[in-house]
């Protein structure tokens, strides 16, 4: 059955769905950024406020624990911070709390993490570089200090050169055990294959920095651009499992838990999803890691399953008029 959860305005280009407050963050062309707060079955607007000059292209919740706040990227590479003031019974207003400098470079993508008792944000470049900050004071979300830079490439990237990139997807290991290692997974879509294979990177408290684990690529498909990535919770698995859309479709990767001889973890890709007309544009797992809902280009959403077997299929796909199973 479905339920419509919110009308939005003409020029709303992107949206961020807050799982804990059932609030939806719409990023519109014109710069302005609205929140609509849940109300039984609908949603209402609850509040609108000019965030950037121009068109913003993604919307991204900071997680709960740290209250109501809310990332926007521009189309001009810039990326601000916003926080939900309000003070006894005075209207609730949105604030400004941090405008990051893009060092001359877009900024492509960005992405929270609860890590025990630090917030950590991962901010991709359309360079190929990457940035991990963290939060400095749990209360002020405008003190953020810059713990790793690097680049997306498991060899020196002066073997290749800069590359020019038009998007990046990046998921955090939804784990958070205290012995859990931090770890994401990252891929771009650029001009240099070697920028674009989705790898793993852990945190290794040993060297304090910032490690690639693993690469989601066969050798036939290294050079392949990604398009959207994401890492399944593990509710029991010897393993963990990462899904990673190309042109190729939704490869499903098995990753091992502890690394090898050399430092790396095991990778086996077991299945390659097939069935949208056109690209993926974004992945997202079910809480239990069972399923993965899929949408893209051609207007569909679609969501996998595999039976007790290890073998995928798509177990439904939602359009326009209603579900087909």
């Amino acid at each position: 059955m479905e339920m419509e959860v919110a009308t939005l305005e003409k020029g709303a280009v992107c949206c961020g769905w807050n799982y804990c407050g059932q609030r939806l963050a719409v990023g519109s062309a014109d710069g302005y950024v609205s929140i609509y707060d849940s109300l039984d079955s609908s949603s209402s607007l609850s509040s609108k406020w000019k965030a950037h000059a121009s068109s913003i292209v993604n919307v991204v919740w900071v997680p709960p624990e740290y209250g109501d706040a809310v990332a926007c990227i521009c189309v001009d590479g810039t990326l601000s911070l916003w926080e939900e003031v309000g003070e006894d019974n005075q209207t609730v207003s949105w604030k400004r709390c941090m405008l990051l400098d893009t060092g001359g470079f877009h900024i492509l993508n960005v992405y929270f993490k609860v890590l025990l008792t630090s917030l950590k944000m991962v901010v991709a470049y359309s360079d190929g570089h990457v940035k991990v900050y963290e939060l400095l004071d749990l209360l002020e979300l405008d003190k953020w200090q810059l713990q790793a830079e690097f680049h997306n490439v498991i060899d020196s990237v002066s073997r290749f050169g800069k590359p020019s990139c038009l998007s990046a997807s990046i998921a955090w290991n939804p784990q958070r055990g205290e012995s859990q290692q931090a770890s994401f997974v990252l891929g771009f879509n650029s001009d240099l294959p070697p920028f674009n294979s989705s790898k793993i990177w852990e945190f290794q408290e040993t060297h304090q920095r910032w490690l690639p684990v693993a690469e989601l690529a066969l050798p036939e498909d290294s050079g392949d651009r990604v398009h959207a990535v994401a890492w399944a919770p593990n509710i029991g698995r010897p393993y963990e499992v990462i899904a990673v859309a190309t042109c190729k479709g939704i490869a499903i990767w098995h990753v091992g838990l502890n690394p090898e001889s050399d430092g790396r973890l095991s990778t086996e890709k077991v299945a390659l999803l097939s069935g949208h007309d056109g690209e993926v544009w974004q992945l997202e797992w079910d809480m239990g890691g069972m399923t993965l809902a899929s949408t893209g280009g051609d207007g569909m959403v679609r969501l996998w399953q595999s039976n007790l077997n290890g073998v995928w299929h798509e177990q439904a796909s939602l359009e326009c008029n209603g579900i087909q199973a």
